[in-house]
């Protein structure tokens, strides 16, 4: 890989990313129970990636040993979605989102036993990064604790975020990121449907800014420029790599929510993001 080439990849993968990162202030945000949050967001966002596929003559086309594929990819990024917004709620925006960042560890593991790549070192320990970073994120263990729970529901959506990104990876050279994207939103918001049963339309108008932005900047965009990434670096480099999105997030919080970590969340969020800067100077190579 060129190196200018590298660096335009990596551009595109951080510009994802500060989209994406737009996720954790705005899960604070809207205050909607995270069912209807989850599914008025990949409604709009399937309205929305639907509409730009005709625009522009994209065809929707799945062949059809692909489907079962995507179709898992949209229910593995539906449960992804629901726990990590459960994790927001239940502590805050780096919290959340760092524990959610365990999931490069589990794609370096995952990676090589479903797609049958090369298993390498180095990899083991930038994982040993990450979960040192986990250690200073996670007060104590007691379960009765709510950072402590926010910390395993982040950790559980990131094992459905690297299994999704593992399975669509032999996917992404076919299609379109949008076209992937139009199915995972229709099949989220297909599943979640009837929990809009349970809502009154003056709570959803009220909270109308937030769940559009949701749709469209985190969603519609961040999500669709993330798999157009996949052609260009494995899913383990991609997944390392793209924990720079934390640091984007939690300033987003701070900025918008007025949330600012904690020193040990400082701490842990050091080991984390280092792992980020080993696999990009390894990767550029």
């Amino acid at each position: 890989m060129k190196k200018s080439k590298h660096l335009s990849y990596l551009l595109e993968i951080n510009l994802a990313m500060l989209f994406i990162s737009t996720s954790g202030a705005l899960g604070k945000y809207v205050e909607l129970p995270v069912p209807i949050t989850i599914a008025t967001r990949g409604i709009l966002a399937f309205i929305v990636l639907y509409s730009y596929c005709r625009l522009k003559g994209i065809s929707l086309r799945v062949q059809s040993s692909d489907r079962l594929v995507v179709i898992l990819s949209g229910v593995l990024m539906s449960l992804h979605w629901l726990t990590y917004f459960y994790a927001l709620q239940m502590s805050n925006v780096a919290i959340g989102m760092l524990s959610l960042f365990t999931y490069p560890v589990i794609t370096a593991f995952l990676e090589p036993l479903i797609l049958n790549t090369k298993f390498q070192k180095i990899h083991v320990l930038l994982g040993i990064l990450v979960l040192c970073g986990i250690y200073f994120l996670t007060p104590d263990f007691n379960t009765g604790n709510s950072v402590t729970l926010a910390v395993g529901m982040g950790i559980l959506s990131a094992l459905f975020y690297a299994l999704r990104n593992i399975i669509l990876k032999s996917k992404t050279a076919n299609y379109h990121g949008s076209i992937l994207m139009v199915y995972q939103t229709g099949i989220i918001g297909l599943l979640l449907l009837p929990a809009l049963l349970f809502v009154e339309l003056d709570a959803l108008l009220g909270q109308w800014e937030g769940i559009v932005a949701l749709a469209v900047l985190t969603t519609a965009i961040g999500h669709t420029l993330f798999l157009m990434t996949f052609k260009h670096f494995s899913i383990t480099s991609i997944s390392i790599i793209s924990s720079i999105q934390p640091v984007y997030g939690i300033l987003i919080g701070a900025i918008f929510l007025s949330e600012f970590p904690s020193w040990t969340t400082i701490v842990g969020g050091i080991f984390i993001l280092g792992s980020v800067i080993i696999e990009s100077i390894r990767t550029s190579r």
